[in-house]
């Protein structure tokens, strides 16, 4: 499952990414628990929480849909969306407009498209399932 496994760990280093920009302002704040009503850490702890609360959906249906679908080009492009989408929403949380607005709604779309994937793959005919990574029922 090569699309998982490298969505997983670039969202993995995205993470690390989002912690050390709270963490940066943590520092320069004197900040250690908390926000201590800094705007701007406010911002970045939001943006690391919001990246915390949807990579989960988005990695799980991602693994699910390749396991059960084998890997595809669309699964590729929905992870690079969806990764491109989280590197833009903390920079509109900084300032920059358009990326938070962007970032939110391409996780959105991905959300719908994704989990409405997940929900009517099972009432599709096999022949447009794709091809499993690995079949759940025995040959012959």
């Amino acid at each position: 499952m090569p699309i998982t496994l490298m969505t997983a760990g670039a969202a993995a280093i995205l993470n690390l990414w989002l912690a050390m920009r709270t963490g940066a302002v943590r520092t320069k704040a004197k900040v250690s628990i908390g926000d201590g009503g800094n705007e701007m850490l406010i911002r970045r702890m939001r943006a690391h929480a919001n990246f915390v609360e949807y990579a989960p959906f988005i990695i799980i249906l991602i693994g699910l849909l390749e396991f059960t679908t084998g890997t595809s080009l669309w699964l590729w492009i929905a992870s690079a969306l969806f990764l491109l989408a989280r590197v833009a929403h903390p920079l509109g949380m900084d300032g920059l407009p358009a990326g938070r607005m962007i970032g939110t709604l391409v996780t959105f779309v991905l959300l719908l498209g994704l989990g409405g994937y997940a929900v009517t793959l099972p009432f599709l005919p096999h022949s447009t399932a794709g091809s499993p990574a690995v079949s759940a029922m025995p040959a012959g």
